[in-house]
């Protein structure tokens, strides 16, 4: 985007997925490339199946961090892997964004102790920023849900967002079936395919954008000249 030209926004606030969207990696897939080739080809394929709508989020959530046990050494390696595969131009349409009033959330089915750093980086508060809490085994392995996690589940996204009394209106961005599942609390959906592309998931969007540049126009507008300065 052009930071010499005024912008105005088209939404009070932006919802944007971190996985697959804001960076171009899947957390839990890359913790799982971290164990074995057989882990990492089941969780993958969990992941690929509940992304496209194929089998409900829940259902793999847990069997998936079953499958790879992360420990403490392995989130914080997941929190750089995070910051170094952020998506080109999020940061600065995200700055845009704060520039002009926007409120930004980010909300996801990842870690939320992996996805802190990045959410710093990108300037987004810690109150805006939604994830899945987990909890360690007395060996440190981090397998179990801290408590209710409804981001852990297929409708989590929407019932989050509808408790969060967000200014309207309001649009979602993401990859996957989770992020679709918010059309119904959100004004507009827009499926992201820089990363991944899922037919079901574009099929069902009110847009599409394959990079941080499409979605500038979607977000943006150039603010009309006032009369006096014409």
């Amino acid at each position: 985007m052009n930071t010499g030209t005024a912008w105005t926004a088209r939404f009070a606030t932006v919802v944007f997925d971190v996985d697959s969207t804001i960076a171009s990696i899947e957390g839990i897939d890359w913790l799982a490339e971290r164990r074995s080739a057989e882990v990492a080809a089941q969780c993958i394929a969990l992941t690929s199946r509940a992304m496209a709508g194929e089998i409900p989020f829940e259902e793999v959530y847990t069997h998936r961090l079953e499958l790879i046990r992360p420990t403490q050494v392995d989130l914080d390696a997941l929190a750089e892997a995070y910051l170094a595969s952020v998506a080109p131009r999020a940061a600065q349409l995200i700055k845009g964004l704060h520039a002009v009033g926007t409120t930004v959330l980010l909300v996801s089915g990842g870690l939320h102790a992996a996805i802190e750093p990045l959410a710093r980086l990108l300037d987004v508060p810690a109150q805006h920023v939604h994830a899945v809490r987990v909890s360690a085994n007395a060996h440190g392995e981090f397998v179990f849900l801290d408590g209710a996690q409804p981001l852990a589940t297929q409708q989590g996204k929407p019932r989050v967002i509808s408790q969060l009394d967000l200014p309207r209106p309001t649009v979602m961005i993401g990859d996957g079936a989770t992020d679709a599942a918010a059309r119904g609390v959100v004004d507009q959906f827009i499926a992201y395919t820089g990363a991944a592309r899922r037919e079901s998931v574009v099929a069902v969007a009110d847009a599409v954008a394959e990079d941080f540049v499409d979605l500038v126009p979607l977000l943006l507008a150039i603010a009309e000249p006032d009369e006096e300065d014409r």
